[in-house]
């Protein structure tokens, strides 16, 4: 049971955002999040949205930092992606 963080490469409102997601279960990632203090709006669909200024906490609590790919290799091989629905915007 792991929680994975890759760089902080998403821009997006005027910042760069890395993703946090488990490979175990929601309740792992939301409980690893509640610690980083991450706020519940942050959580989109499988992953949580973490700024790029909360990064290095994330690892320090013991987030396994990987790249995107890699990340959603394991997001996927777990069975916790949610993918968008097609024609839904995001």
């Amino acid at each position: 049971m792991t929680v994975y963080i890759d760089p902080p490469s998403w821009p997006g409102h005027g910042r760069m955002w890395s993703h946090l997601v488990s490979d175990a279960s929601y309740a792992e990632l939301h409980a690893f999040a509640a610690r980083l203090g991450a706020p519940p709006r942050a959580f989109d669909r499988d992953h949580y949205d973490v700024p790029a200024e909360r990064y290095a906490e994330a690892v320090r609590l013991g987030a396994v930092a990987v790249g995107s790919r890699e990340l959603v290799r394991r997001l996927t091989a777990s069975g916790l992606r949610r993918r968008r629905h097609a024609g839904r915007r995001p």
